[in-house]
């Protein structure tokens, strides 16, 4: 039986969705309280920049964006497949090679902070 990358691709995408599912709406509210005049000291600047030059802060934020960029491109190339779009190796390698370089510009920028 051949072998098949299946498994890796429907584990990042089982993983970016629970992720995204679960984190998702916390971000919104988060993000929009300092909309409304609401801002927590712990949103602050200083915290938040804080978090992220931290390893442990860097590794959380790199996983989350991660998953959640794989998640997004398989589930791009599902949509595109329902629209009839069937050219699906060319719209595979475009949307995991939108995700590989969302990832790697989060690398490169987490590790300039």
């Amino acid at each position: 039986m051949a072998k098949s990358n299946k498994p890796i691709v429907w584990g990042l995408f089982a993983a970016g969705g629970t992720v995204t599912a679960f984190l998702t709406p916390a971000l919104l509210l988060l993000t929009l309280l300092p909309a409304f005049g609401v801002m927590p000291a712990l949103l602050s600047y200083d915290n938040l920049r804080g978090f992220a030059g931290h390893w442990f802060g860097k590794l959380v934020v790199f996983g989350i964006l991660f998953l959640m960029l794989w998640h997004a491109a398989h589930r791009l190339r599902v949509t595109l497949h329902d629209f009839g779009v069937r050219a699906d190796g060319l719209v595979a390698v475009a949307v995991y090679l939108a995700a590989a370089t969302g990832t790697v510009a989060t690398g490169y920028f987490l590790l300039r902070i």
